[in-house]
């Protein structure tokens, strides 16, 4: 379905005309929301064009760029050949971030892989908590992306454009969808910080909704302290003053609005009931002590402590509540140096998370309504950095899915002997965008915004495929 920018408007324009009227029923409804109460954001696609698979979206953004040769890609031949010289038949005029001119060497992978699952696919031993749940798992090891450098990798794998400004994955899903949930954002973002590796800042961008409406950007929820500054009301001030006030606000929008004919005042009404009510739901979400011992103990986190394994079950919690697309931040995977030690604590903060998130899942008869995507933006080189580490590599990159009617115990694609490029199956960022939407029930290629004379889409406009060897 193609949105052009006059629809837009139009669009835009009846809701700020009648905004009065709406902005007062959802007011209410905020302050008393009614039993079954219909979800508090509805998407543009209406009746979907394909069969809907999954409701949601959880995604597991590894940032800083994880080695595919320390993780979920086992390269033999490239420890055989540790400080020999890269082919040249490889490398030679080939794109490198911070290697260009060196002498490169073959740098063996650091940890061990062991076997797993009933098909005995092997991993690295560093995770033994995802390789009890590798049946479930469709591992993805000829992913490439088109850019080498963090920021616009980012960008790339969150917007399908390196250039910054468009509309982040989870809008486009938002957007589309709407969203279950009547007292929380559709798009949710969460960040972890953890160690071993150097902590890149991660801009808000990422999440932005670009040309779409402000209302379909994510938001940001701290895992630990306060998870919305301001969430609480001033001394003295009671919910039903605050009440009276963003009504009051509301109301002088609505006039505005009816003067001015501004498609984003509808959005700055809906975003201040949205705050509002945000004030009661976000507490309860947050609160972690009615979650059994067993379920923290799954987990292996303290409520609140703001680590990755505590975002996993705050992700499975919003979930439950409706929210359609979850994505979590864990940063320091960026290991130009001290890669050994560095990739050991990366695994120790995210391996327990993982296998809780989809065993939590999988026991609540959610994870079929789920699609589970655990990406970095980029993979990282087989030849040596500072003897140590390994370079940003666009070339070869693993990824996993679980959940959402993927064939779970598979293994798609392959790099080649030395895991430098994808050689069988390979596969891009488009592609994973367009299997994420295509299970949502989104025909990628139909679902385009006209914007600067191109029918955009998440998908991108050089052309995408649905990974269809993957799906159940």
């Amino acid at each position: 379905m193609q949105l052009n920018s006059s629809f837009l408007h139009n669009r835009r324009t009846f809701l700020g005309k009648t905004a009065q009227g709406l902005g007062a029923v959802a007011l209410g409804s905020l302050l008393k929301p009614a039993p079954g109460q219909a979800a508090a954001q509805q998407g543009m696609l209406g009746s979907l064009p394909l069969p809907q698979k999954v409701k949601r979206v959880i995604w597991l953004s590894m940032a800083g760029g994880p080695s595919h040769l320390e993780t979920f890609d086992p390269k033999p031949k490239l420890a055989e050949m540790h400080g020999e010289p890269m082919p040249e038949s490889m490398t030679k005029g080939q794109q490198l971030a911070q290697l260009q001119g060196q002498k490169l060497l073959c740098f063996a992978p650091q940890h061990p892989f062991a076997k797993f699952g009933k098909s005995q696919t092997e991993i690295c031993a560093l995770f033994p908590h995802i390789g009890s749940v590798l049946d479930d798992i469709c591992l993805v090891r000829s992913m490439t992306t088109d850019a080498i450098n963090h920021d616009p990798a980012h960008m790339f794998m969150n917007t399908g454009s390196q250039i910054a400004g468009r509309p982040s994955m989870g809008s486009w899903v938002t957007y589309g969808l709407g969203s279950e949930a009547v007292d929380l954002p559709g798009f949710v973002v969460l960040t972890s910080l953890g160690k071993g590796g150097q902590n890149q800042p991660i801009a808000a961008r990422q999440w932005s909704s670009g040309f779409l409406p402000s209302r379909y950007q994510g938001v940001q929820l701290r895992g630990k302290g306060d998870p919305v500054l301001y969430l609480t009301n001033p001394n003295g001030v009671s919910r039903e003053q605050q009440g009276g006030d963003v009504a009051a606000i509301s109301s002088l929008n609505r006039q505005h609005a009816a003067l001015v004919d501004d498609p984003e005042i509808a959005t700055r009404i809906a975003q201040y009931e949205m705050a509002f009510q945000m004030q009661a739901s976000v507490p309860e979400l947050m609160d972690l002590k009615g979650e059994s011992a067993q379920t923290l103990e799954l987990y292996g986190c303290e409520p609140g402590d703001g680590s990755f394994a505590s975002n996993c079950l705050l992700a499975r919690r919003l979930a439950e509540r409706g929210v359609r697309f979850i994505q979590l931040y864990h940063k320091d995977w960026d290991h130009h140096g001290g890669l050994k030690d560095g990739i050991a604590f990366k695994a120790q903060e995210i391996d327990r998370g993982c296998m809780a998130l989809i065993t939590d899942l999988k026991q609540r008869g959610m994870l079929e309504s789920t699609l589970i995507v655990w990406a970095g933006e980029f993979g990282r080189t087989p030849m040596s950095q500072g003897g140590s580490g390994r370079d940003h590599h666009n070339k070869a990159m693993s990824v996993w899915l679980a959940g959402g009617g993927v064939q779970g115990g598979l293994v798609h694609g392959a790099t080649d002997e030395l895991g430098y490029a994808a050689v069988d199956k390979l596969t891009t960022v488009h592609d994973l965008h367009a299997t994420m939407l295509h299970q949502l029930g989104i025909q990628h290629d139909a679902f385009t915004i006209k914007f600067q004379g191109l029918d955009a889409k998440l998908s991108g406009v050089e052309g995408a495929n649905v990974i269809k060897e993957i799906l159940a």
